[in-house]
């Protein structure tokens, strides 16, 4: 059992090195590097610099940047030309940008930004405070929803407009929602329910209302474009559950329809939801980027899509981690809910 466990440990820290790995090397390969010098320092300001004065300022930003070492353990170079298409490696050593990367992230350092010179840990920490209460907001208000609403859909003798009207929410993309809601209850010359745009800069006691109603149409947009299919999901697991034999057994024993529901069948048809749990959470994440762009929420997401915009590579790399470390916490946690809902997979029944 254990050492099944430490197997699918090691095969998912292999696969989250392999996507970071591969990440790191497309960001230093692809871009144009002139385009980073020149974005991030690279040319000097001024009346008509010399060349030499443009190479040693490029200079510079190359190593402040930490593109002045190779790329990899090892580099390709290109023959001398009495050999036209052939091609020799060349081993680098320890000093390349990805060992160095690879022993900060080791060390729990994130590297630097490029735009601000500000360590990542500390960008991502600060942006956190805002991402974390939207997402885990959203993934409360979805949970029990979709629960109570699969509930009314499994006995539900009609659930037809109820299902059609999930299907509908379903369709629609996330930032037409958001943007929806924005204009109906977030404007002046509608509904000025809500704060258009911003956070509550103070969060204490006194302003936990004000802060939380900048949540509520970020939140909103959310669940109701997430909340159809587990909600689907779970009510067609219960009614499967309810027509089979045990729950009759359990009706014809006198037990209530709720009790039939809540004390066998509800437990068995959540195992086939938990599915969803794994990619729940990361697709809050994913579109709390749009949510925090529409309506300027200072979190991951927004500082994701400000980092890609400006090529600042380094905080982007740490923001996909966080990203994968959250998918594989996800995935433990749902592997943790079937060991627990279904004995079949506990070790004495093993």
């Amino acid at each position: 059992m254990i050492g099944r466990l430490g197997i699918r440990l090691g095969r998912q820290l292999l696969v989250m090195w392999s996507i970071l790995t591969l990440l790191f090397l497309l960001t230093r390969t692809l871009p144009d590097e002139q385009q980073l010098l020149a974005r991030f320092g690279g040319i000097p300001t001024g009346a008509a610099p010399s060349v030499g004065q443009i190479q040693a300022a490029q200079q510079q930003a190359r190593h402040r940047l930490g593109l002045d070492n190779p790329l990899f353990y090892f580099s390709r170079l290109s023959a001398p030309s009495t050999q036209f298409l052939a091609l020799r490696w060349q081993w680098e050593g320890r000093h390349n940008q990805y060992h160095q990367w690879l022993v900060g992230l080791w060390c729990g350092e994130l590297g630097n930004s490029y735009q601000t010179q500000e360590p990542v840990g500390p960008l991502l920490t600060q942006a956190l405070y805002t991402t974390v209460p939207l997402t885990l907001l959203a993934l409360l208000l979805l949970l029990v929803l979709s629960g109570t609403l699969a509930i009314g859909l499994a006995q539900a003798r009609r659930p037809g407009p109820l299902v059609t009207v999930l299907f509908a929410l379903d369709t629609l993309p996330l930032f037409a929602v958001a943007s929806l809601l924005l204009l109906l209850l977030a404007n002046p010359d509608f509904l000025a329910l809500f704060p258009a745009y911003g956070l509550a800069e103070e969060t204490d006691s006194e302003s936990s209302l004000t802060y939380l109603s900048y949540l509520v149409l970020p939140v909103a947009s959310l669940v109701l474009t997430g909340i159809a299919e587990p909600t689907v999901q779970l009510a067609s697991a219960l009614r499967h559950e309810l027509q089979q034999p045990y729950a009759l057994a359990a009706r014809a024993k006198g037990l209530s329809e709720r009790q039939v529901l809540w004390r066998h069948t509800l437990r068995n048809a959540a195992l086939p939801s938990l599915v969803l749990l794994t990619d729940l959470l990361p697709n809050l994440l994913a579109g709390s980027v749009v949510v925090e762009l529409i309506f300027a929420l200072p979190g991951v997401g927004r500082l994701l899509a400000e980092a890609a915009t400006a090529r600042d590579y380094p905080v982007l790399l740490g923001g996909v981690l966080l990203l994968v470390v959250l998918r594989q916490l996800s995935l433990w946690v749902a592997d943790g809910l079937h060991y627990l809902l279904d004995p079949r997979l506990s070790p004495a029944a093993a």
